[in-house]
């Protein structure tokens, strides 16, 4: 199945809308959209300067608001899918100054204000609403900050037309206010997300290709486990860190810098864990510039190969994959018809992504079903456009919204 009409942009748009005038009693002035994103390969090795193939989504989330005529920040977060519903207020930042909140989402929000070019210096009322699920992965974080950030342009007037400026102050946001020490490809895919391809990122050089995904028989099959074990946020900067004592021990500023001939030649020199994940990282950056130079030719063959040996190796090496990501592998590359699948995401529960022929699709989805012990839910896409200020009179005037 495909994402659920609810999960549309002019649905979640409507229903950002209704729930803004129920709220504050008046319509919002501006609105604006980012989505998630999933990663075909390329997994945690962004922080490792190295290379990421993701695609944006058409599950996003959208921030709609007005000024409030106060120094005051009025926010409610409604989760589109599950229906929660949290009303936060706070001053304006301080520049310069971090001071958290309590609530974890809202942190993704302040921060992006604090560090919003040019500032904010107006207060303002604001509803959020999302189709991408939390914690699945699918990186519901960065389409929270990006969409924050055109929210803000559109309110400011206050543009910022450096793509990559406005990406690494989505990301500072999420380091500074929120304690994650992500990567950047989360919010370079969420800006600079094109319809109908995939962006190769050079997390060194912050140099981007569209990649042309010509699939003409093929999708995008996204599994959400809808398990997510607290590993998860914990161990995510063990491994990062495991990784930076590779690199220092092989005397590389990034094991971008180490290829796999110079690895296996120095691994006496490494613990067995250092090892482990250094390999992963090494390898996976081979398999992500490979799957991308497949894409280029269409050889969807050797691009399903290349997520296979990823899921592997996210299993084996760097240990981060989970007994449920494992069993929905299994189950969906059992299946002829499918080329390759892999978790995606941090890791420990959190979604899978499969490449797929269209007349495969129901019969992957029914063996699932039928064989997976938990409770999955499944999106069907293709590659999507990146985030925008949306235009609200004409979305109300399209849909008789008034």
């Amino acid at each position: 199945m495909e994402c659920e009409k609810k999960c549309l942009l002019p649905n979640l748009l409507r229903f950002a809308i209704e729930s803004f005038r129920a709220r504050f009693n008046v319509d919002p002035t501006v609105a604006a959209f980012a989505p998630g994103r999933v990663n075909l390969i390329g997994e945690h090795t962004d922080y490792n300067d190295g290379f990421v193939l993701p695609i944006a989504l058409p599950m996003g989330t959208i921030i709609a608001g007005a000024l409030n005529n106060s120094t005051k920040v009025c926010v409610r977060s409604l989760s589109h899918l599950i229906g929660d519903k949290v009303d936060v207020e706070f001053e304006l930042p301080e520049s310069g100054k971090v001071e958290k909140e309590q609530i974890k989402w809202v942190n993704y929000v302040k921060g992006v204000v604090a560090f919003f070019k040019g500032g904010v210096h107006d207060g303002f009322d604001a509803i959020i609403v999302s189709s991408v699920p939390v914690g699945g992965g699918l990186s519901s974080s960065a389409a929270l900050e990006v969409s924050t950030y055109n929210f803000l342009e559109a309110l400011t007037g206050q543009y910022n037309n450096d793509l990559k400026d406005k990406a690494l102050r989505c990301q500072k946001a999420e380091h500074l206010y929120a304690d994650m020490p992500c990567g950047i490809m989360d919010q370079f895919i969420s800006i600079m997300g094109k319809h109908g391809h995939a962006l190769l990122l050079d997390c060194r050089s912050m140099q981007t290709t569209n990649v042309p995904f010509k699939a003409t028989q093929e999708v995008v099959l996204i599994t959400n486990s809808n398990v997510k074990h607290e590993l998860s946020n914990s161990e995510y900067p063990i491994r990062r860190k495991q990784c930076e004592e590779a690199a220092r021990i092989l005397r590389v500023k990034s094991l971008r810098d180490v290829n796999l001939e110079t690895l296996l030649k120095f691994k006496h020199q490494l613990p067995p864990i250092n090892f482990k994940r250094a390999h992963h990282v090494v390898t996976e950056i081979e398999r992500t510039t490979g799957a991308a130079e497949a894409l280029n030719r269409n050889d969807f063959v050797t691009f399903g190969k290349l997520m296979i040996k990823s899921h592997e190796s996210l299993r084996d090496d760097y240990e981060v994959s989970c007994p449920e990501l494992d069993q929905l592998v299994d189950i969906a590359v059992s299946v002829k018809g499918v080329y390759g699948s892999r978790m995606t995401g941090g890791g420990f529960g959190g979604c899978t992504v499969t490449l797929v022929r269209q007349d495969a699709v129901e019969l992957v989805i029914r063996n699932i079903k039928n064989k997976y012990t938990g409770n999955p839910t499944f999106y069907i896409c293709s590659p999507a456009e990146g985030a925008s200020v949306l235009d609200i009179k004409t979305e109300l005037s399209s849909y008789k919204y008034l």
